[in-house]
C-alpha cells in the first residue's frame, strides 16, 4: 500500500538555477526544514549514488539514506529512493520535474511512502504524508525558490550543480 502525495509550484528562477539548487545535496538543509544537517555527502550527481541525511519529524530524529534512481539535467528530471538507515524495509520514492515558465519554473515533487512494517503502515506513514502534504512539501518548495535566486545571485551562475 503506497501513499502518494503531490506538490507543485512556479518559482522565480530559471530551470537550471532551480535544479542546480534541487540537486546540491550539501544544502538541502538551507530549504528543506526537516533535513537537519547532510551526514554523508552525495560524491557524484548519477544513478547509485548515495548520500545520508539526518531528518527531524514527528518529535524524532533518525537518518536517511537515499539513492539515485535517474537524474536528466536536460529534461529536469530527478529521482531517488530514500529509506531509514536502520534495516527498516520501509522506504520512499521521490520523483522532482522541473520546466520552464513564464514566470521562471514550474517545480513539481511527488513523494510515494511505502510502509512495510506494521506501526509504520498503520499509523506513522499516514501521520507523516498529511504532514508532508499539508506543510514540508509547500514549504520546500518555496524555500526552494529561493535558495535558487540565491545560489544564482551569489555565484554570478544559472545555478546548475556540478556535483
Amino acid at each position: 500500500m503506497a501513499i502518494t502525495k503531490k506538490a507543485d509550484a512556479v518559482l522565480d528562477a530559471s530551470p537550471d538555477a532551480v535544479f542546480g539548487a534541487l540537486t546540491d545535496i550539501a544544502h538541502l538543509p538551507e530549504w528543506n526544514d526537516a533535513i537537519v544537517k547532510v551526514v554523508e555527502p552525495l560524491r557524484a550527481l548519477e544513478p547509485g549514488a548515495e548520500w545520508v541525511v539526518k531528518v527531524r519529524a514527528l518529535g524524532q530524529s533518525w537518518n536517511s539514506r537515499s539513492r539515485v534512481t535517474a537524474v536528466d539535467p536536460a529534461q529536469g528530471r530527478f529521482s531517488y529512493r530514500s529509506c531509514t538507515d536502520d534495516g527498516n524495509p520501509s522506504y520512499a520514492l521521490w520523483a522532482w520535474t522541473v520546466e520552464p515558465d513564464p514566470a521562471g519554473s514550474r517545480v513539481a515533487v511527488t513523494m510515494e511512502l511505502h510502509p512495510a512494517t506494521f506501526w509504520r503502515r498503520v499509523l506513522l506513514a499516514r501521520i507523516r504524508a498529511r504532514q508532508m502534504g499539508r506543510t514540508e512539501l509547500p514549504s520546500s518548495l518555496h524555500a526552494l525558490g529561493a535558495a535558487a535566486k540565491t545560489r544564482r545571485s551569489s555565484d554570478g551562475s544559472s545555478g546548475a550543480s556540478s556535483s
